[in-house]
């Protein structure tokens, strides 16, 4: 009975070889041809034509970033931050957060008002972190991503938020930091933001 038994399996055990064999050998085409499918499928999408309807196609001819300048310091970062606060006051507006950060957008000064929400707190330095590092004010972004599908790719850049209050810091032309409010309306916080960029000229 166990010779019978032996036989049995060593009789089978080609068999299963074989099979084992045609799968593999399955396996590596289909592999083979999803490869050469996926590599003609990525040259036809790296020779998409422009489209005329996305602003985004034009090419400009020139780069008008402002350079970047000596990170500012702290006297000069308590002086928005002054300008900024005492528009608040004027307009009697109690729950504005300033933050002011250098041109790499790491903060630098932070001041808020007794009634400021929590959420401000943070919100007001990122708003100050992408108006540095972009190089640009906040509503930019607010108002191009406004405009339609095209500039909804602006959603995945980097650290971006897309909301007025934050405004670069400029000395010489150049930027030396930012300044971002929150805790009012958008607008709201962007004229008080505007206040800690006029103070410094």
């Amino acid at each position: 009975m166990i010779l019978r038994h032996k036989a049995r399996t060593n009789s089978a055990g080609p068999t299963g070889h074989l099979r084992e064999d045609y799968k593999m050998r399955r396996l590596t085409m289909i592999a083979g041809a999803a490869g050469v499918a996926l590599l003609m499928s990525t040259g036809a999408f790296a020779q998409v034509p422009p489209d005329p309807a996305n602003p985004n196609e034009a090419v400009p001819e020139a780069m008008v970033q402002p350079a970047y300048g000596e990170p500012i310091n702290i006297e000069t970062a308590k002086k928005a931050a002054a300008g900024a606060i005492a528009e608040a006051k004027k307009r009697n507006w109690n729950g504005m957060c300033v933050a002011v950060v250098g041109p790499s957008g790491d903060l630098v000064y932070f001041e808020k008002q007794d009634n400021c929400q929590f959420a401000s707190v943070t919100i007001s330095q990122h708003k100050a972190r992408t108006a540095a590092r972009y190089r640009r004010p906040t509503v930019v972004f607010e108002r191009l991503s406004g405009k339609g599908p095209f500039f909804a790719y602006l959603a995945t850049l980097d650290d971006v938020i897309m909301s007025r209050g934050g405004n670069p810091l400029m000395a010489g032309g150049k930027i030396i930091g930012a300044i971002g409010v929150s805790g009012g309306t958008g607008s709201q916080d962007d004229v008080i933001s505007q206040a800690g960029v006029a103070a410094l000229k």
